[in-house]
């Protein structure tokens, strides 16, 4: 730590009245000493971490922090707020904000190190000490570790103590009633049933990636207990992970030891963070009465740990709440609740929810106070994001087709009867129908993983039975969504009903698949199923019906839905509204696909062109990604433009907007056609009217670009922030970045 921190990384009046301003006055200093090479580009980097999960924490603390390329060696800024700056926190704002920045290749010995910082922050004297010290060297002394914190003089009793500060969960002197007493080790439960699984709904977890992990290792590691001596202490075992590994991971180890410590309980718990991965010993795990959980990327090798009581949080409860989780760890192993066990190969035997169980990847993506409305975006998109495939490989295979053998192909017979291998037309016809296969899985796909997206693998049956049936009754895309919705739902309310142990073992592979189908089919044919029909029906006929005379208006909305959420359920509507006609095509259905794709490819190449035409008015990260613009868009992957919407909505947006229903307007006035579902420029052969259609995509793109730079320009009229703040000759506005 000699070299991470040093006075002149220390801000005892720092003056910052948002995170984001402390972030970038602590990462000028980390400039100013060479630490990091690129301030908007680290900056940038802090902020995606941030996004992912508020980075306060209880008792004061801010630690905002990421892994980037940006940062040449691992780094430590400090900063001391007097009013607090929110960092997220439950409990209010922080006033020690500690900025930590890790190459993304950091050693694993300078990792060590920060960690074992994040575990000092545990500890009241060395935050009351930071809290009272006058000096900046001093300040980094602590922070290093040359000094030890003094206790600081209590008003009260003149010799020692604590200054004030907010409780934090975690420690010896926590306020919380239910970890107030140490509660007494119940009696050690039943053996687990060797295929049972209870459900367990504390799930609450994010996914993301992560690299590296670590351990720590506590009390407990035999066996068992023999002899007439005392009876054994209550072991658990933990697992601690968040996304960067470096905070939170061993923030939440050293919560759960302390909690564990004062509740008499012994805990051993193994950081999987970056600093790098050593187990805990197969014999620790056995000899424990209940596992811990507390993670926001998936847990490593979690199948070690079935059969077991589990408690599974995200990783802020381990910090937040450690006492809690000792007693409901405790309350669950009396209660003999425990999850399946799990195969070598991770697969789940139970229907259960939570460790061993079925907790959905995509449901974990949040924290647990995320609204309905995140949960469902994502459960939607985890149904499209496996569609996409289908629609790429289907509707370029049909395009193909149709251009090699003409709009009379989908009347070919089916080439399994008759292909005559020195035919073009044959192998036209070959192309069409194994496309047209692939597009028939496009609605049963959809269903079946946004039923994925919420209950796992219990969810696909029931999910694809839905997603069949929408397409048998004609439902078309809403009844996929419809039919995915609730098979999940079904499946995730079956999963929370207790059974016998008995039929544990064969809830996932009979009785799962079966109750559900039987319910979703049930659902779909006789009761929801047909007004979705008609109300798809209906949308059809409206939006086929505004071609012709109304052609502009249709490109309009549909330019308008492309480039609102640049990838997200909007845009992804007006795609499937597009492909949905490619299948038995005509010529109104062709024009919407040539206007759908000539709309998702404006944003990103208008901010590419706007980085371009002004570089100023954009960060270096932002004129970098601008360079892979040109391709994304060209390549009609609209998500080239999120990093400039992510930083700038409020102007990005509305500018692709404008621009994108322009394209979308001049698509179809010029009645230009496109028989792929996707390609951008690479498909132009594809295309009727090919040089009007790259005219439309031109205006449009010309539109975005000057829209974006007027917008920008006139914000930028704003006063600068201090010299130092960026390179030389530029301004900045101050931008909230959201994820």
């Amino acid at each position: 730590m000699s070299d991470m921190i040093t006075a002149d990384l220390v801000d005892l009046d720092l003056a910052a009245g948002t995170k984001e301003e402390a972030a970038r006055s602590l990462a000028e200093r980390l400039v100013r000493l060479g630490r990091v090479t690129d301030l908007d580009g680290f900056l940038a980097d802090v902020a995606a971490r941030e996004a992912q999960m508020p980075t306060g924490l209880d008792g004061g603390i801010g630690i905002p922090h990421c892994r980037s390329a940006h940062v040449t060696e691992p780094a430590l800024a400090f900063g001391r707020s007097g009013p607090g700056i929110d960092f997220g926190a439950p409990d209010g704002p922080a006033d020690l904000i500690f900025l930590i920045a890790a190459p993304s290749g950091a050693d694993d010995a300078h990792l060590t190190i920060l960690s074992s910082l994040a575990r000092r922050l545990m500890d009241p004297a060395f935050t009351s000490a930071l809290r009272t010290t006058t000096s900046p060297a001093g300040a980094a002394a602590l922070i290093r570790g040359d000094e030890e914190p003094q206790p600081a003089p209590s008003p009260s009793t003149g010799t020692g103590g604590t200054a004030p500060q907010a409780p934090r969960a975690g420690s010896a002197k926590s306020t919380d009633p239910a970890a107030a007493e140490p509660v007494e080790a119940p009696e050690p439960p039943e053996p687990a049933e060797p295929a049972g699984s209870a459900p367990d709904t504390d799930s609450g977890t994010s996914t993301s990636t992560s690299t590296g992990t670590g351990v720590r290792q506590g009390a407990g590691e035999s066996e068992g207990d023999s002899g007439d001596g005392p009876p054994a202490p209550f072991r658990v075992v933990a697992v601690t992970s968040c996304p960067t590994g470096i905070a939170h991971t061993y923030m939440a180890a050293e919560a759960l030891e302390h909690a564990g410590r004062d509740a008499g309980v012994d805990v051993a718990v193994e950081t999987q963070g970056s600093a790098g991965f050593t187990r805990l010993a197969p014999g620790v795990i056995a000899a424990a009465d209940a596992v811990i959980l507390a993670h926001d990327v998936p847990v490593r090798e979690k199948e070690r740990f079935a059969g077991k009581p589990t408690v599974d949080v995200g990783v802020k409860a381990g910090i937040n709440r450690a006492p809690q989780l000792i007693a409901e760890a405790r309350d669950k192993a009396a209660r003999g609740e425990v999850t399946a066990p799990v195969p070598a190969d991770g697969r789940e035997t139970s229907g259960g929810e939570g460790p061993g169980g079925s907790g959905a990847p995509v449901d974990r993506a949040g924290e647990p106070g995320d609204g309905y409305g995140t949960r469902l975006r994502t459960w939607l998109m985890s149904g499209v994001s496996y569609m996409v495939p289908f629609v790429a490989a289907g509707g370029l295979l049909i395009a193909l087709g149709f251009a090699i053998g003409g709009y009379a192909v989908n009347k070919a017979p089916s080439v399994a009867e008759h292909f005559a291998w020195g035919q073009a037309d044959s192998w036209a016809a070959l192309m069409f129908q194994t496309g047209a296969l692939a597009f028939d899985f496009l609605i049963p796909v959809l269903a079946g993983y946004i039923a994925y997206g919420m209950a796992d693998r219990p969810g696909l049956v029931p999910g694809f039975v839905g997603g069949a049936v929408a397409l048998t009754i004609d439902a078309g895309f809403l009844g996929g969504l419809a039919a995915g919705l609730i098979a999940g739902g079904v499946v995730r309310t079956i999963q929370r009903v207790r059974v016998p142990g008995p039929l544990r073992g064969i809830m996932p592979v009979v009785v799962i698949p079966l109750v559900s189908s039987a319910i979703v089919g049930f659902l779909m044919f006789l009761v929801i199923g047909k007004p979705i029909a008609s109300l798809q029906s209906a949308l059809t006929d409206w939006l086929s019906g505004l071609s012709g005379a109304n052609a502009v208006v249709l490109g309009v909305i549909l330019g308008l839905m492309m480039c609102f959420d640049l990838g997200g359920p909007l845009n992804k509507v007006a795609y499937a509204f597009a492909i949905g006609g490619l299948a038995d095509p005509n010529e109104g259905s062709l024009k919407v696909m040539a206007a759908v794709m000539a709309a998702g490819m404006v944003p990103p190449l208008a901010m590419a062109l706007a980085t371009v035409v002004r570089g100023r008015l954009f960060t270096k990260a932002e004129r970098e990604n601008g360079k892979a613009a040109w391709v994304l868009g060209a390549s009609f992957i609209t998500e080239g433009a999120i990093p400039f919407a992510a930083a700038d909505p409020l102007r990005v947006v509305p500018s692709a907007m404008v621009g994108g229903a322009v394209t979308g307007a001049l698509s179809m006035l010029f009645e230009c056609t496109l028989r792929a579902p996707h390609g951008g420029v690479w498909v132009i052969p594809l295309i009727g009217n090919p040089l009007l259609y790259l005219v439309a995509v031109l205006a449009g793109t010309l539109v975005s670009a000057a829209l974006v730079i007027l917008l920008k320009g006139h914000a930028r009229r704003t006063p600068a922030p201090a010299p130092g703040a960026g390179e030389p000759g530029e301004t900045h506005e101050k931008v909230t970045v959201a994820a």
